[in-house]
């Protein structure tokens, strides 16, 4: 490395809602494995580099405002080689396409840059970079990182930046983001004001909420409309009946529509989730109410800006407002309290048509719509050619930094089949597919077989000779008993017994393991576990590195047995037994390394076939040609939900959280009596299997109405359960249910009810019955 300063980094604070989480003038980033990053400095600003993981490199380039390579400004010595930064610029992610740009606006050439390597392959948590700026820079960081081979165990980690403001822009709080391209237009609106603008069909459209928590008012007309003396706008009642939801999200119901069903806008990116179409833009009644006599509002503002325009004023507008969050609660009340938007946050829009649009900064500052403080809003507009992926922010914790919803490696093959996707875990995933549907999915798993993207599912390296030692303590399994090559289905637990997560646990080799999961609360909470111990063990995440997709169904050991060769001394796809996993390639010796498992979520023989995210397509190439004839279908989420029921196995948000413990959620074999060593929760759950208060039971429903997850369960007045998940089996011909209910009445045979309506008005006849509902015995799976 080179000169570098050790300090403590500015570490965040607890989440306070009512303020910002990083100390006064403090910016935190995240440089992704195999990413890029830049940021301007100025003179004085200081930056603290570490790694979240280890393990990985990081080079730095530093241009001065005359676009020379000025790596001294920084502190940094040495002259070399920007191939790295290039390697990584060069590919298509976003946040290449962001430095890119960032460089060709000043007018900089990386080519005729210098780096500097801060970090090498030898880092490890814990290690600190402090870099000072002399001078104004613009500094480009790159993480430069190859292809993981599946069986390997060093993917590509995070490294944190944090950036101290020498010169705070606003009260220590975040400054305007750089553009996402750009910009034709690019406009404040200062406190308490409006805007207006007009828009070309194609543009993009983002608003920014500069400093979080400030809320915006967002109209939008039909330029040919007005045109033609019409002037009405977005009109929220028609959105939400149109959209079947309170508000447009990015993905296949994103749109906004005028009173005529017209669609005038649609939402391509969304970094904050919570917005409002209920209340009307704050009117100067509002403020006369409660006391505040000529209080700025956003209608009066909104009049005075679009005077120009053939629209009529209003004495209050119904806007479509951004940032506000407001929601129906059960009681019929409409509440509002502090936005989620964090500095920074912003919606992305793309106009269907030309359009005039208006845009306030809301001036409520006697509530807590916007945080009890005004801060201003950016609009920005960009070309109908510039490139936006749908994408909803998404945050791990949440004092998280932001990540956008993702495509998996496999996205190019199953976006070609399908436009029916949804946000899963912070990835785009199919619900179904185009030429089928649910249920023609459902017969094909029951009866041949299907493919299945399962990428979203966490991945955690973990490896060290104090590894077995270290997940012995934590997960309810007896890791001792576990066999290189052998996979354990189990779950992890909080102190008090409630269920943290389940997975799955693979041993690679004697002191390397890999955790797959459902969640991010089981990385979150192994990496917690390891700062507080002295094990020597190493966690590193590799969800980026690994994509699988799920080969279900009776002819699925036959599909993958033509196309997958492993080693000798390996078992093959023939011979790989349940909870079992072998290595192999697709394609010959030289073929694409793939990780194979015989594991499933569908009650049927399967299998999960794990590679690099840059070899998936081919991977699905492979895997689709030998089982087309054979009838093998893509396969979406909606049918996982139906087989999944049907075989008794549970969902993490639906079957358990965290108030859960394994008992409830019907897999008390995770919770072996026999295990000798303590590990977290152990105590608890000893108490809770000694006194059980609910279990998981199966019900079949009388009718074909379906319940719905949340469901009450009654007996008599006396709500005694809860529905966690219910289908229609076509196979069982029954309507099923599974439902966690008081012991005392868990019995098979106990006649239930589940509540619909206000659970009391209308009630669904149900009986208790044993689990699984589909192959009890499990014979399939085990074929």
């Amino acid at each position: 490395m080179n000169d570098i300063t050790l300090t403590s980094p500015s570490r965040p604070k607890f989440f306070v809602p009512e303020r910002t989480a990083l100390d006064s003038g403090v910016e935190r980033y995240v440089l992704k494995g195999g990413g890029t990053a830049a940021f301007e400095l100025e003179a004085g600003d200081r930056l603290e580099l570490s790694p979240l993981e280890g393990g990985q490199s990081v080079d730095v380039a530093v241009f001065a405002p005359n676009g020379r390579s000025d790596l001294a400004a920084l502190g940094l010595k040495g002259q070399g080689s920007v191939t790295g930064i290039q390697n990584i610029l060069n590919s298509d992610s976003e946040d290449a396409a962001r430095v890119r740009f960032g460089l060709f606006r000043r007018g900089f050439d990386l080519g005729n840059a210098k780096a500097s390597r801060v970090f090498t392959s030898d880092s490890v948590p814990g290690d600190i970079v402090a870099l000072h700026a002399e001078k104004p820079v613009f500094a480009v960081f790159g993480a430069p990182a190859e292809p993981m081979v599946v069986w390997d165990q060093n993917p590509a980690t995070d490294t944190l930046i944090f950036i101290t403001r020498a010169n705070p822009r606003f009260r220590g709080r975040a400054s305007l983001p750089e553009p996402l391209a750009e910009p034709r237009l690019d406009i404040r609106v200062n406190v308490a004001s409006a805007e207006s603008f007009e828009v070309r069909a194609g543009e993009y459209i983002q608003i920014i909420d500069v400093q979080g928590r400030q809320c915006s008012d967002f109209l939008a007309f039909s330029r040919k409309a007005l045109d033609n003396g019409v002037g009405s706008g977005l009109d929220a009642t028609t959105t939400r009946t149109l959209n079947g939801s309170a508000y447009p999200r990015p993905g296949i119901y994103s749109k906004f529509f005028d009173a005529d069903r017209n669609p005038l806008v649609e939402i391509v990116q969304d970094t904050v989730g919570r917005h409002d179409t209920f209340n009307l833009a704050c009117t100067s009644r509002y403020y006369e109410d409660m006391g505040y006599f000529g209080h700025p509002n956003c209608t009066e503002n909104f009049n005075n800006v679009l005077r120009d325009y053939p629209i009529p004023s209003h004495t209050g507008w119904p806007a479509i407002n951004f940032f506000y969050n407001t929601n129906v609660d059960c009681h019929n009340n409409i509440w509002s309290d502090e936005p989620w938007s964090r500095p920074g946050d912003y919606v992305v829009m793309r106009a269907l048509t030309d359009l005039v649009c208006a845009a306030s900064s809301c001036p409520s500052d006697i509530d807590a719509s916007n945080g009890w403080h005004l801060t201003e809003i950016q609009v920005r507009v960009y070309a109908a050619d510039t490139m936006f992926k749908r994408s909803i922010g998404y945050r791990m914790q949440p004092d998280a930094p932001l990540q956008l919803t993702r495509e998996s490696g496999f996205h190019p093959r199953t976006s070609q089949l399908t436009r029916n996707f949804g946000d899963y875990r912070g990835f785009w995933v199919p619900h179904c597919f185009a030429n089928g549907g649910a249920i023609d999915e459902y017969w094909a798993c029951r009866e041949r077989a299907v493919i299945m993207d399962l990428s979203p599912l966490r991945k955690l390296e973990v490896m060290g000779p104090d590894s077995e030692q270290f997940l012995q303590g934590i997960v309810t399994r007896d890791v001792r008993k576990l066999s290189v090559g052998q996979i354990f289905y189990t779950t992890m637990c909080y102190e008090h017994g409630g269920m943290v997560d389940d997975g799955t646990l693979f041993r690679l080799a004697e002191n390397n393991f890999r955790w797959i999961g459902g969640d991010d609360a089981s990385l979150i909470w192994l990496k917690e576990q390891a700062a507080k111990s002295n094990y020597n063990v190493n966690l590193k995440t590799a969800t980026s590195e690994i994509h699988n997709v799920a080969v279900q169904g009776p002819l699925s050991r036959e599909i993958l047995s033509s196309v997958i060769e492993t080693p000798p001394g390996r078992p093959t796809i023939k011979e790989l037994g349940l909870f079992r996993f072998t290595i192999g390639r697709i394609g010959g010796v030289s073929g694409i390394p793939v990780l194979v498992s015989r594991t499933g979520y569908t009650g049927e023989l399967g299998f999960e076939v794990f590679c690099h995210p840059s070899n998936a397509p081919a991977v699905w190439d492979a895997i689709m040609a030998a089982g087309t004839p054979l009838g093998l279908k893509p396969f979406g989420f909606d049918a996982l939900d139906m087989v999944r029921i049907e075989a008794g196995l549970v969902f993490g948000g639906h079957d358990f959280d965290s108030t859960t413990d394994p008992f409830e959620a019907g897999i008390s074999f995770t919770v072996p009596q026999k295990k000798e060593e303590d590990y977290i929760g152990k105590a608890a759950l000893e108490k809770r299997r000694a006194n059980p208060l609910r279990k998981l039971i199966g019900l079949e429903v009388a009718g074909n109405e379906r319940p719905s997850h949340g469901d009450p369960v009654f007996v008599g007045r006396a709500q005694v359960g809860t529905v966690t998940s219910a289908m229609r089996s076509p196979l069982l011909k029954k309507t099923l249910a599974l439902a966690r209910v008081d012991v005392v009445h868990s019995a098979i045979g106990a006649a239930l009810e589940i509540g619909r309506l206000d659970g009391m008005q209308k009630r669904l006849a149900a009986t208790t019955v044993p689990f699984p509902f589909y192959d009890p015995e499990k014979k399939r799976v085990r074929m």
